[in-house]
């Protein structure tokens, strides 16, 4: 008998470097392991860099995937964002239509749309819906100033979200604060929203001793106390604090900022670099290949994530699990209450700097570097246990696909797609 199949629908997959599109891909894996057959449709080009292009159908580690194309522009502009998606959507839908055997579909926030065709691919092949709630929008758009609340596309992208939420047999958040934030909607979907954080990619955020991390001798690291930032830089996520804090230590050969990744955001990073030919302490690079994270991460001696204040419940700071799972203590910038202020008020993993408090921020940074190795250590290894116990992939990622399986039939016990 021909094992049930599974469609997943994400624009990000694996070998690009995107947080979601590994994210998506552990959990593929693991119901492809369950003995599921697993269909991924893709972009067939890179999301930050749209000149890579990726095989249009492999088999990755079980999982079938098929990429598709004219679905990814690169992030120049809103407008070809959109086009990009609004064509990937579209493919998508259509082979979704067709797919055999079908028996769940996933969905995820990337593309945005990608809710309301999971939606209506549910209705149309009569089988449930998970909804994985990775971001708010257009409330991300809101909350930045992007967007009004009277624009006809905002008012049609709030149409979809209820959509997929009603029609959703499943939703998962990333947070308690994303439950309000949708709640507050008019769409009651408590009793069927599973609250579960993302998971670090554990195999790729093995804790790397400095003496021996190549990636700190490759870039002149050694003997310095590394500040990284690591990930998609976003409005969502200012650095503005971060980088006036830098400018006002610049003098102290001990610190060096490093700005590790892409995204709209990092052109205010590389401009402050390119306009002040002192700031020898600030570092911009693109992201690392996959199989290097673990030697990036661990080259730092704090990580930095950043939360916008008006963020908080619409995007969820993913890249605070990759430093805890490096043993790294975390420096936020942002509000508090938040997901990382609680995490760091429980566990006492680092410290918290509200957005625009430059004086706390060179205070802190002053801080870190008087503490002794041990009590950074000290700090790093308690991030690190909470990930291991409580926010651990296999944990994680097992209860996620539990939440998919949770109403379908079994796989056989022996399959092969």
């Amino acid at each position: 008998m021909a094992p049930p199949t599974i469609l997943i629908i994400s624009q990000v997959y694996v070998p690009d470097p995107a947080s979601v599109g590994q994210h998506i891909a552990d959990a593929a894996e693991e119901l492809a392991r369950r003995g599921y057959r697993v269909v991924v449709y893709a972009s067939a080009n890179g999301y930050d860099d749209p000149t890579r292009k990726y095989p249009r159908r492999e088999a990755l580690r079980g999982v079938d995937v098929r990429r598709l194309p004219f679905s990814s522009f690169g992030k120049g502009s809103i407008t070809v964002r959109l086009l990009a998606q609004s064509i990937f959507v579209v493919l998508a839908f259509v082979r979704g239509l067709f797919t055999r055997n079908l028996a769940s579909i996933l969905v995820s926030t990337s593309p945005p749309f990608c809710g309301v065709v999971g939606a209506w691919l549910s209705k149309i092949r009569r089988v449930p819906v998970t909804y994985w709630l990775m971001d708010l929008n257009p409330d991300q758009m809101l909350a930045l100033g992007k967007a009004r609340p009277d624009q006809v596309s905002v008012r049609v992208f709030e149409l979809f979200n209820r959509i997929i939420l009603r029609q959703a047999s499943n939703i998962v958040m990333m947070d308690r604060f994303m439950l309000d934030r949708v709640q507050k909607k008019g769409v009651d979907v408590a009793s069927k929203t599973t609250i579960a954080p993302p998971w670090p990619h554990d195999e790729g955020t093995r804790s790397i001793a400095h003496s021996v991390n190549p990636f700190r001798s490759t870039h002149n690291l050694e003997g310095k106390f590394v500040v990284m930032y690591s990930g998609n830089h976003s409005p969502a996520n200012p650095l503005t604090t971060l980088l006036d804090a830098a400018e006002r230590l610049r003098d102290d050969p001990r610190l060096v900022f490093l700005f590790i990744g892409g995204g709209g955001g990092k052109k205010e990073v590389d401009e402050r670099i390119a306009s002040d030919h002192n700031a020898s302490n600030l570092r911009s690079l693109p992201y690392q290949p996959l199989d290097q994270i673990q030697y990036s991460l661990s080259a730092a001696d704090v990580h930095v994530v950043s939360i916008g204040n008006e963020v908080v419940g619409i995007v969820h700071p993913c890249k605070v699990y990759g430093a805890m799972a490096v043993s790294r203590p975390v420096l936020l910038l942002g509000p508090s209450p938040s997901h990382v202020s609680d995490l760091i008020a429980t566990h006492s993993i680092g410290w918290h700097v509200a957005h625009g408090d430059v004086d706390g921020a060179v205070r802190t940074l002053q801080t870190m570097l008087e503490m002794s190795a041990d009590q950074l250590h000290a700090m790093g290894d308690r991030a690190a246990r909470v990930v291991s116990t409580d926010l651990g992939r296999d944990k994680l990622c097992g209860e996620f696909c539990d939440v998919i399986t949770h109403d379908l039939a079994p796989a056989p016990a022996s399959s092969s797609d």
